[in-house]
């Protein structure tokens, strides 16, 4: 009885398996409405599991309205398919290294709930006397800035001021090579929609930040991964990874990389240039932490002047994460094409917004801000360093400036068992997979610096690492 009741417990994990196969295709259009589904005597061939198995699975999808049957011919997907559900396009994933899972938890936490594994600054240090004297100066603007649409392009006497600020980290941009984004990931959002069809290749750090994960199988982009080193991508296996898959993309920060810290190369970028050179690619260079270094490092485009590299940036990291506003800079030809879109998807710019910035960019304080937010985060980088030490969690490396810290667990930890354990301390963690595309950073953890000054963190880490460790020897 024992035997049987296994058996039957595992025939219907083999049925839900394909039914969760095929939902998971449909999900992600790789199945599309009236698409013919593979044979029942075909698809149980490559799945290597009997036909009433398959057939038990199809019956099942039928019942839900997923497919339908047509007898003599075989099942296909239902016209009216489910919405497209980005959580289902890409590989099923633990749920505590999901990066939704972790976005939903950061932005959904309340003010008593600690945030380390979230990727901005507590709001003490952010300018908010900056901005409510620019929201001052707003209020007494003319009616065109309060209650007209923005050109598309964005104001003009913000994108001149980008252009100088660009040109200070040795990229040349005029303001007619910069249009204004709703945020850094509006940037990208729209970039992969004037470059990318459906099953197009893109290339990414492993690891990276894990939004860029999420925002390309949105895309509908088959996504390949290079791992990344302190001087940035591996570069040997960049050049084969390039040379057998011709991605279309490849999606890096050049200066404190998400998540490591780390910082590319000049003798590394040289190579980049060539590869994309030779094999056509296109690069978005995302700099949203620009203003967190003291010294810059190399950009791409600056080397590259904007031929096929594409500069990104925004001010939500140092200003506000609700004002949000961002940037594209490229060459001339493509900015005409990505304003069209614009306006396709978003009509005119969000003119108060630029507004904001520009006033608050343009006061003096705003120098004086960053400088001071270098030397806290130079501060709060060596202390949280001392302490994860002495808890055995290791940092890769040591970055020059930002927020994060990359850092190895003790042997034998899960990222994502210390991360759901922390939850139910309230404690918001950011486990290495969600940034990993070959889910190679299961023992990493990226922690935010400035998120992470409360001690009952790290009582919290202790805990878990000291439960975790005694459970690993059971």
């Amino acid at each position: 009885m024992v035997q049987k009741a296994v058996r039957m417990n595992e025939g219907r994990t083999r049925v839900e398996m394909v039914v969760s196969t095929i939902r998971q295709r449909i999900a992600g259009r790789s199945l599309t409405p009236g698409a013919r589904l593979p044979s029942v005597r075909g698809l149980a061939a490559t799945l290597k599991l009997s036909t009433s198995t398959v057939v038990d699975a199809y019956e099942r999808l039928v019942a839900e309205g997923a497919i339908l049957a047509r007898p003599g011919s075989g099942f296909y997907v239902a016209n009216q398919a489910a919405p497209f559900a980005l959580a289902e396009a890409g590989p099923k994933l633990d749920r505590a290294v999901d990066p939704f899972w972790i976005s939903r938890q950061s932005l959904e936490a309340d003010e008593s709930d600690l945030k380390p594994g979230c990727g901005w600054l507590p709001p003490a240090w952010l300018p908010a006397e900056g901005m409510r004297r620019g929201l001052r100066t707003l209020a007494r603007a003319d009616g065109p800035a309060l209650a007209e649409y923005g050109s598309p392009l964005g104001l003009p006497p913000l994108r001149q001021l980008i252009s100088r600020r660009m040109g200070e980290r040795g990229i040349e941009a005029s303001p007619d090579q910069i249009m204004l984004a709703d945020s850094g990931t509006q940037a990208i959002d729209l970039l992969c929609r004037f470059l990318l069809e459906p099953g197009d290749t893109v290339l990414v750090d492993d690891p990276c930040y894990f939004n860029f994960h999420a925002l390309l199988r949105a895309h509908r982009a088959k996504i390949v991964g290079v791992p990344y080193t302190p001087s940035g991508p591996d570069i040997d296996l960049f050049a084969q990874v390039v040379a057998e898959h011709r991605p279309r993309l490849y999606i890096t920060n050049s200066a404190i990389h998400n998540p490591t810290g780390a910082a590319l190369s000049p003798v590394t970028a040289h190579r980049l240039l060539k590869l994309a050179d030779q094999f056509d690619l296109t690069i978005i260079e995302d700099d949203i932490f620009a203003d967190f270094e003291y010294t810059p490092a190399p950009r791409l485009a600056a080397f590259d002047g904007l031929d096929r590299v594409i500069h990104i940036g925004s001010f939500s990291k140092t200003l506000s994460a609700s004002a949000r506003c961002g940037f594209v800079a490229a060459k001339p030809e493509w900015i005409d094409g990505l304003t069209d879109l614009k306006i396709a998807t978003s009509f005119g710019g969000g003119r108060l917004t630029a507004e904001l910035v520009l006033n608050v960019l343009s006061d003096g304080s705003y120098r004086k801000h960053t400088e001071m937010l270098r030397q806290r985060l130079s501060r709060a980088m060596s202390e949280v360093s001392a302490k994860l030490k002495a808890l055995g969690i290791t940092p890769w490396l040591e970055p020059q400036a930002g927020m994060f810290l990359w850092c190895r667990l003790p042997d034998g930890i899960d990222a994502a068992d210390v991360a759901r354990a922390a939850l139910e301390k309230k404690i918001v963690l950011a486990p290495g997979n969600a940034f990993s595309l070959s889910q190679s950073a299961t023992n990493f953890m990226r922690f935010n610096v400035s998120q992470m000054l409360n001690a009952r963190v790290f009582e919290v880490l202790g805990e878990v690492l000291g439960r975790q460790g005694t459970s690993g020897r059971d």
